[in-house]
């Protein structure tokens, strides 16, 4: 079997799951040299080909920058390697865990083990750091993996199938491509763990699949995220982050800000700030290849649509096309500001996925929390704000799968934070530990000694018994 094709709904992608899990015996699997080799041997593959990687990518979206895609994809999946490398020794070990007075003195551990064969299924969005965040952590666990492409993205999907099938066992790894039904045949295998990232609707089906095999999955779903701009923070530097954070990758981020909320005397000043800063990231946006293009038709369409309703129902709508160029001929879409969108409308109900960013005006910061708390837990939220109290006041009060404070995105990028949404916006998390913990069965043992007290609590039940158990249930 090529690893390079893609693989379809019927044997070989059966066969290919079976031979990892005939390699997935206990006794053998995963030392500390194995699973260091195997990260290593990840890290050069992406070392070794990042050109050709950021030329795949770019061809999957139409034009995406190879700067960003480094930036973006190839830097943190290189920094979670190395951090794995270097912790995955620690995290290896057996972990005292205590041990109740009456058991003494019994000893108590906690052992990871690796699950199995872990799946993993990649958006298009993000391919390369999306298949590889995760991987990381299977791996460090000691797991084989497969790891599902998206067929939205079938030139870097090619690419990591080649270069995976080069440099690993297919007892170890291997990178799976197909179309929606050998999507749904993936997740519908039998797999020690599924780490599922995309949609909050996709991720059902995903979840319905895996119950059928009592599989336990981790979903990374999506939502929208907020960011609150606090009046203890300059508007311009509060618009200089967020657009930064929206604009990066077209906006095609699940942790993108989703919308802002913003004072409502501040308003119009925020509009202004954003077109400064647009107009220095990205002073053109038609041929600017720094600016990303929406990754195919169907999407360009959609947000198309978010614009025509929004427009229809009498919303402010702000582009911010610095250079005025005509950008029908691409499918990049330039940064664009609403203002007074009904709340039922689409671009306000739905994860937005591009860089349209819906500004809601606020009157007091209780009235910015009760908003988001009102809607369903999002993947990240963003407080951007001087005052601590305020932003202490924002944490405590809400409820999200992450933050980051006075800037977007970065939290994602911190490899001693687990990563994960909550409520519809996903469960479980990975990244560092959190990953390692997610892909191992931690698994609890207790150890009794020759010589211990259990004898006083074993039949016949009489007067001893009795005088203990008024010790045992005061």
């Amino acid at each position: 079997m090529n690893l390079g094709d893609t693989f379809t709904a019927g044997e070989p992608l059966a066969s290919a799951f079976e031979r990892q899990r005939a390699a997935r015996d206990p006794a053998v699997l995963g030392s500390l040299s194995e699973r260091r080799d195997r990260l290593e041997r990840l890290a050069r593959l992406l070392r070794d080909n990042q050109a050709a990687i950021c030329e795949a990518v770019d061809r999957d979206f139409g034009g995406r920058s190879p700067a960003e895609t480094r930036l973006l994809e190839i830097f943190p999946s290189l920094e979670a390697i190395a951090h794995a490398r270097r912790h995955v020794r620690t995290w290896m070990r057996a972990r005292r865990a205590r041990t109740g007075f009456w058991f003494m003195p019994g000893r108590s551990r906690i052992v990871p083990q690796p699950l199995g064969v872990v799946g993993i299924v990649v958006p298009w969005n993000y391919p390369v750091y999306l298949a590889v965040g995760p991987l990381v952590a299977a791996l460090a666990a000691g797991n084989r993996a497969m790891v599902k492409m998206s067929e939205s993205a079938p030139a870097i999907g090619a690419l990591l199938a080649k270069l995976v099938a080069e440099r690993f066992d297919p007892a170890e790894l291997v990178v799976v491509n197909g179309d929606a039904d050998v999507g749904r045949a993936f997740t519908a295998l039998p797999f020690d763990h599924l780490l599922f990232t995309g949609s909050t609707e996709v991720g059902r089906h995903v979840m319905r699949a895996a119950a059928a095999n009592l599989t336990p999955v981790t979903l990374e779903l999506g939502g929208k995220s907020p960011a609150i701009v606090g009046r203890g923070m300059p508007v311009a530097e509060a618009a200089d982050r967020i657009l930064f954070g929206k604009c990066l990758n077209g906006g095609q981020t699940c942790i993108a800000p989703d919308y802002a909320l913003v004072p409502r005397e501040r308003v119009d000043a925020f509009v202004d700030a954003a077109r400064a800063t647009v107009a220095r990231l990205y002073p053109r946006i038609g041929d600017n290849p720094d600016y990303t293009s929406i990754i195919d038709a169907r999407h360009h369409a959609r947000l198309r649509g978010y614009l025509d309703e929004a427009t229809a129902r009498g919303a402010r709508v702000v582009p911010i096309n610095p250079a005025g160029e005509s950008l029908g001929a691409t499918r990049k879409i330039a940064p664009t500001l609403l203002i007074g969108v009904p709340e039922d409308a689409r671009v306000m109900r739905e994860e937005i996925f591009g860089p349209l960013l819906p500004i809601v005006a606020y009157d007091d910061l209780d009235g910015a929390i009760a908003y988001v708390n009102a809607r369903p837990r999002p993947l990240a939220l963003y407080v951007l704000d001087h005052d601590r109290a305020a932003v202490e006041r924002v944490l405590a009060r809400t409820v999200s799968g992450g933050v980051t404070v006075n800037d977007t995105i970065l939290h994602i990028a911190q490899e001693d934070l687990p990563f994960g949404g909550v409520g519809a916006s996903g469960m479980g998390a990975y990244h560092g530990r959190a990953g390692f913990d997610t892909f191992s069965k931690l698994k609890p043992v207790f150890y009794q000694p020759r010589v211990n007290g259990l004898w006083l609590l074993k039949p016949p039940y009489g007067k001893r018994f009795a005088f203990i158990a008024k010790w045992l249930v005061r």
